[in-house]
């Protein structure tokens, strides 16, 4: 698959795409995409991507616009997680498999492991790679624990990489470093840092700075490096949230740091790697959600605003500027999303999702002034349905924002009136939509049902104001957050009341599971994918076995639930399996069997619950499948039997 030239100027950027059709068969929306993961390399004459159906997925690396691939690496059905360049001629392939390794105690878990490509050699190598004599003094397991951040100094390329090993028989974070040149790993943390959490490694390869968790004192603290040795630069409590690391200042003077205040809201604070000194960060007025760093130096050099839609802040003047004209030129999409750039900014991919685009990406050459299209995400989905953003008052008089789709194919200019609803809760919860092309509501759009997502309390991402509002609201205003939707869809005319069901995805589970039990008289049929069901049960699951580096993930699930601890009354107040007998609507549960986040055995046992009080009840089994749904065939499995459960239990027409 090569790149096609479609040469069209920014001014009048266009997607040479098929004109609007019928609505595309459901395997288009449930199977993994056939294009992805599209990645320039550093100089911007390369491009990595990712195509294939769910029999067959093959990672091209093609010289721009050339006839031929320069390589073709098969993943066949492994989970991909991710592409990145490491330098011009190296790419990290990251996968993940789901597990217990031999000689573990404990769960299964989703381990991710790291390979490089070697564009020279057409050879590939797992990271971390050949120890050789300079191997740690315990056992190392070949996954990674973390994002691989390639440095190259002198014209030698090395890739960091946090990994797994076992001081003291158990496991803990290490730092590796594996030189690309002759595939050696070292272990370059000290074999003593037990309470590591991360590091900062600067462009010349060497660590700046370390973070350290002390899980008996609940704190925080960081160490700065100065010719090779440790310094304590901060020490503060943080019993739940607590700050990071973000990167190196622009001029690499000092380390940037995201650290919570008193009042749950954030700031960024800087600290000299000369004498450990805490200042606020020159950028903090952007007052970012978060920051890029440069993939070769560490340092920051932006960060994304997301409302309704995806925008970027970059301090580099060319870099904004280039950003800004590309956004520019796709005014009339609904959302524009950046993929990836040259080092130079002289190149861009991006992703764009709207009426008159669909979902696909663009190759962006600020030189020419030139967008060129690449492809669908998506093969056999041209036109999309229309989102919207909207607002709408909660019961108590919060504004709660959401994503509103529409069916495809409403007459132009017709007014919508009476619509069946799916309210489509995300998981999390706290966590949010993203903008841009949702697979599973653009696919019951399709089918001719309008999609609410709302953002309700306890979503992440517009602010600690939202999220901590649903602070012990597990059940409760979280969940009446969505009805409030329906109902003011309802006062609008734009959707019937009695067509509504609720489908959701882990917490989204929960939420439709709830809106089946907690509620009553607002739903017509629930659809929970991968749901809790049994808070004690799940909340028990999760701190065994017991592991005092997740004891911070339990105090935050305390805080969310409102509850002291798992002999809470709370608890079974708001657990649906603790309501079956509440239940009047159609439910289908649908999970899969290698889920390590929400195990199997709460839609297991909800099913089992249900049928014994006499309830309306499907259970799917995904054979092979996680909670991200990462496989086409068991992904398309679920679709399917979702729509034909909503088709019977709430018609479209």
């Amino acid at each position: 698959m090569s790149l096609k030239y479609c040469g069209t100027a920014f001014a009048a950027v266009f997607f040479c795409a098929a004109s609007a059709m019928a609505a595309p068969p459901l395997e288009a929306y449930g199977r993994l995409p056939t294009l992805s993961d599209v990645e320039l390399s550093p100089d911007g004459t390369k491009v990595a991507l990712v195509v294939g159906d769910e029999h067959e997925r093959i990672v091209l690396i093609e010289e721009l616009f050339a006839k031929d691939p320069l390589a073709g690496i098969k993943i066949g059905d492994q989970k991909l997680r991710g592409l990145q360049w490491a330098d011009n001629d190296h790419l990290i392939i990251t996968t993940s498999v789901t597990a217990l390794p031999l000689g573990l105690t404990g769960r299964r878990h989703e381990f991710e492991m790291a390979q490089v490509f070697d564009l020279a050699t057409k050879s590939s190598y797992r990271l971390p790679g050949d120890f050789g004599s300079r191997g740690p003094t315990t056992e190392v397991m070949n996954v990674i624990a973390g994002t691989p951040e390639p440095r190259i100094a002198d014209g030698h390329t090395m890739v960091f990489v946090p990994g797994i090993y076992f001081p003291s028989r158990r496991s803990r974070l290490a730092l590796f470093r594996t030189d690309l040149s002759s595939g050696l790993t070292s272990m370059v943390s000290a074999n003593s840092d037990t309470h590591a959490e991360d590091w900062l490694i600067n462009s010349t390869g060497s660590i700046v700075a370390e973070s350290d968790y002390y899980e008996n004192d609940q704190r925080w603290k960081l160490q700065i490096f100065r010719d090779g040795d440790p310094n304590k630069a901060m020490d503060v409590p943080a019993p739940i949230e607590g700050p990071e690391i973000e990167g190196l200042s622009e001029d690499g003077t000092s380390i940037v740091i995201r650290r919570p205040q008193d009042d749950g809201t954030y700031t960024y604070e800087q600290a000299s790697l000369k004498d450990g000194s805490i200042t606020p960060w020159l950028r903090a007025d952007l007052h970012l959600a978060e920051v890029f760093e440069d993939n070769n130096t560490g340092r920051v050099i932006g960060g994304p605003r997301y409302t309704d839609k995806t925008d970027y802040v970059f301090f580099d003047p060319h870099a904004n500027a280039a950003w800004r004209s590309t956004k520019a030129a796709f005014s009339g999409a609904t959302n524009v999303d950046l993929v990836s750039h040259s080092a130079d900014w002289n190149r861009m991919i991006v992703l764009v999702f709207g009426g008159g685009y669909g979902d696909g990406y663009f190759y962006v050459d600020m030189a020419t002034h030139k967008a060129s299209p690449i492809g669908n995400e998506y093969q056999g989905i041209d036109t999309v349905a229309p989102v919207k953003w909207i607002a709408y008052q909660a019961g108590d008089g919060r504004t709660i924002q959401a994503y509103l789709t529409l069916p495809l194919g409403l007459p132009a200019g017709s007014e919508p009136k009476n619509l069946p609803l799916i309210v489509l809760p995300h998981g999390g919860p706290h966590a949010r939509d993203n903008p841009g092309f949702d697979w599973l509501s653009q696919a019951f759009a399709s089918r001719g049902y309008a999609v609410l997502q709302p953002e309700f309390r306890g979503s992440d991402g517009f602010g600690w104001d939202l999220l901590s509002a649903g602070f012990g609201e597990f059940g409760k205003k979280m969940q009446t957050d969505l009805s409030d939707g329906v109902q003011a869809l309802a006062a609008q005319g734009l959707i019937d009341p009695k067509r509504v069901c609720i489908v959701g995805a882990s917490y989204g589970g929960y939420a439709a599971l709830a809106g089946a039990t907690l509620q009553s008289g607002i739903y017509r049929c629930a659809v929970s994918i991968a749901g809790l069901s049994d808070l004690r049960a799940q909340l028990s699951y999760w701190k065994w076995p017991k592991n005092t580096l997740d004891d911070r993930s339990n105090r935050f699930w305390d805080r969310f639930l409102g509850i002291k601890d798992l002999d809470d009354p709370k608890l079974d107040a708001l657990s649906p399996i603790k309501h079956v007998d509440q239940v009047s609507i159609p439910i289908l549960l649908i999970h899969g069997r290698d889920d390590t986040v929400v195990p199997f055995s709460e839609s297991d046992d909800m099913a089992e619950a249900l049928k014994d009080a006499g309830k309306q009840v499907e259970f799917v089994k995904l054979d092979g499948e996680d909670h991200w749904l990462s496989r086409s065939e068991t992904r398309l499995e679920m679709l399917e039997a979702t729509v034909k459960f909503l088709e019977t239990n709430n018609p479209p027409n």
